[in-house]
């Protein structure tokens, strides 16, 4: 039985009577862009994350340009981003004329280092984007700290951390603005490209507004250069339909991951940490170990999908060689990119799939022991 990585036809079978029902409403209303079901939407997240507004956005990569775009940050400005990241997080920064400024990450959270921000705080520096990965939050603690003490904005990268919560309060509403993704693969992910942005500030929720639909309150007037950056109605009606099921699905995933880190805790894979007083969203399970370019090999041939999220770090990218070389090291982003692997995982992954995941990854990495013994592998 081969086993993929992810499965989103299961989340739709789930739910299909409920997403039939809501797809069609939209179709039978005529009303395909904004409307009442990204209003009611942008309500019932707002809701969710414990925020005063919440407006949709066509992606999370957009969110996040018009949430920094609304903080007036642009040409001349400098913006603390992680090394380890997906590369969205730079590009909505220098899409804006912004200088992103990397910060390498926790060798055991994968998240910022928050005791690195302040020495990459410069005159110039406008924004720190924490990102939650792979669902578990950053230390917002200190980020906050540091961000008060310089005058600084912070825009939570939330787009693999739907339902995650950092102390008593979810991610969302733990920065001056937030930036989702529900990109079809995500915890809360819509039928096609989607995304939000969620804060407590009224002018900054009235300025996204204002930058995502043209520049426009009223049609045909248009106040500032804004762009076409909104939510449409079918979407919208998806992500309504799966929101109250996001938190038992990001308990299915816990006990998922709980799960493989008990089954492989012996077997030389090292897991991402999570604050004790914090609950991840579990929007993946990455290993760390040295064999992952073997281990990724052996396992699919044995039928079991993988991903590597992210083999080649922002900073290595031909998109930003004028701005670093070779000789730029991010110690800790520069070992991830090597030695995380991404497990399968979703929702209504069943028991049986997961110990054939299991015991793949525990004979095979008992094959490797196996040959370093004998001197095979060095």
């Amino acid at each position: 039985m081969a086993v993929p990585f992810l499965n989103l036809k299961d989340a739709y079978a789930e739910l299909a009577e409920e997403l039939d029902a809501a797809i069609a409403r939209v179709t039978r209303s005529g009303w395909y862009v904004l409307g009442d079901e990204v209003a009611a939407f942008e309500r019932e997240f707002a809701d969710y994350c414990g925020t005063q507004y919440c407006v949709g956005t066509s992606n999370g990569l957009d969110a996040l340009k018009l949430a920094l775009r609304a903080m007036s940050i642009g040409a001349g400005d400098e913006v603390i981003v992680p090394a380890h990241t997906f590369i969205a997080t730079w590009l909505a920064v220098s899409e804006l004329g912004a200088k992103p400024v990397p910060v390498d990450v926790c060798a055991t959270s994968y998240n910022i280092d928050c005791d690195a921000i302040a020495a990459a705080i410069t005159p110039r520096t406008r924004a720190i984007i924490p990102v939650h990965l792979y669902g578990v939050p950053a230390d917002m603690e200190k980020i906050r700290a540091l961000a008060d003490a310089h005058g600084l904005w912070i825009v939570e990268d939330a787009a693999q951390a739907h339902g995650a919560r950092y102390g008593d309060r979810r991610v969302g509403r733990l920065g001056h603005a937030a930036c989702f993704s529900f990109y079809p693969g995500k915890n809360l992910g819509a039928m096609g490209d989607g995304g939000a942005v969620t804060t407590d500030d009224p002018q900054l929720a009235e300025r996204i507004r204002l930058l995502g639909n043209y520049g426009s309150r009223e049609k045909y007037r248009h106040e500032v250069t804004g762009g076409n950056y909104r939510l449409d109605s079918i979407q919208a009606a998806v992500l309504r339909v799966k929101l109250p099921y996001l938190d038992e699905w990001n308990q299915r995933r816990g006990r998922l991951v709980r799960r493989y880190r008990k089954a492989l805790e012996n077997s030389g894979c090292r897991f991402q940490s999570c604050p004790a007083d914090s609950d991840s969203a579990y929007h993946l399970c990455v290993v760390e170990l040295e064999q992952r370019d073997w281990l990724q090999s052996r396992l699919s041939e044995l039928g079991i999908g993988t991903l590597v999220h992210y083999p080649i770090p922002p900073h290595r990218q031909a998109a930003y060689a004028t701005d670093f070389n070779e000789s730029t090291a991010f110690p800790v982003a520069d070992r991830l990119a090597g030695q995380l692997l991404s497990l399968p995982l979703w929702p209504q992954m069943s028991d049986g799939q997961q110990e054939q995941v299991i015991v793949s990854v525990q004979t095979s990495l008992g094959k490797v022991q196996s040959r370093a013994d004998d001197g095979r592998i060095h």
